[in-house]
């Protein structure tokens, strides 16, 4: 019987491909977990290209903690080690 305290992972040869790659588990299983995983190319702006507000919305939305105090570089870094 599956444990109900861990999440389940829907495409779980992505996510051993993004564990293997060195990603984190949080961060594989998120992206192994969305709608469309495994489809290539998405239409989001690069995070420079971003306002430091936007950055801090989407780190809001992933859980990074800390954010109230980090710099628009600090963000994307911490949004791209998620």
């Amino acid at each position: 019987m599956p444990n109900k305290d861990l999440p389940s992972i829907k495409n779980e040869e992505q996510y051993e491909a993004l564990r293997e790659q060195g990603y984190s588990k949080q961060k594989s299983a998120r992206i192994a977990n969305t709608q469309n995983a495994g489809d290539k190319g998405g239409s989001s702006s690069k995070y420079e290209e971003r306002t430091k507000q936007e950055l801090y919305q989407k780190a809001q939305q992933v859980g990074i903690e800390g954010r109230s105090k980090m710099s628009k570089q600090e963000l994307i870094d911490a949004l791209r080690g998620n």
